[in-house]
């Protein structure tokens, strides 16, 4: 059975242990720093079957923008994908954050992870109007600095 529950600080060595691997190699550790399992507890979840992680959704309020809320990173264990683990997570976080008043979400993927993309719009995210296309698909250039384009995605709750 799925439970879901808080990061705590102590998540962090074990997510960033599994990381790169569960994006086939991909170096993304140094996307996720200690801080958001420091700061960012109360919107930010680990997806546990059987004591085991099988997923993890790092999230914090806007500080900027009342109302709104971003999700900064989700992993799902490579052999848990298409078993609604993703789409779990997704909706304890609309439930937390809709609690504290939020009703727009936001989150953002690389152009070329395919898979993220279907997933959110098959989630009901929106991609927000970038300043190029490719592949068919509005992109912003340099969202994450120099070369690193991303498509951003918002969603009202």
């Amino acid at each position: 059975m799925l439970q879901i529950r808080n990061v705590q600080e102590n998540d962090y060595t074990s997510i960033i242990a599994v990381i790169n691997d569960w994006w086939g190699g991909r170096p993304m550790a140094d996307m996720l720093p200690k801080l958001f399992f420091i700061h960012f507890q109360p919107t930010s979840f680990i997806a546990e079957e059987h004591g085991e992680m099988t997923a993890f959704l790092v999230g914090f309020l806007s500080q900027t923008f009342p109302g709104e809320a971003y999700i900064h990173f989700v992993g799902v264990h490579p052999d848990k994908r298409k078993d609604g683990v993703g789409r779990q997570l997704y909706q304890h976080f609309f439930e937390t954050v809709k609690q504290q008043g939020c009703h727009t979400i936001h989150c953002i993927t690389s152009p070329v992870n395919k898979t993220s993309i279907s997933f959110h719009t098959k989630l009901g995210f929106a991609i927000e109007q970038g300043d190029k296309m490719v592949d068919g698909i509005s992109v912003s250039s340099n969202y994450d600095g120099r070369g690193n384009d991303r498509v951003v995605f918002v969603k009202e709750i």
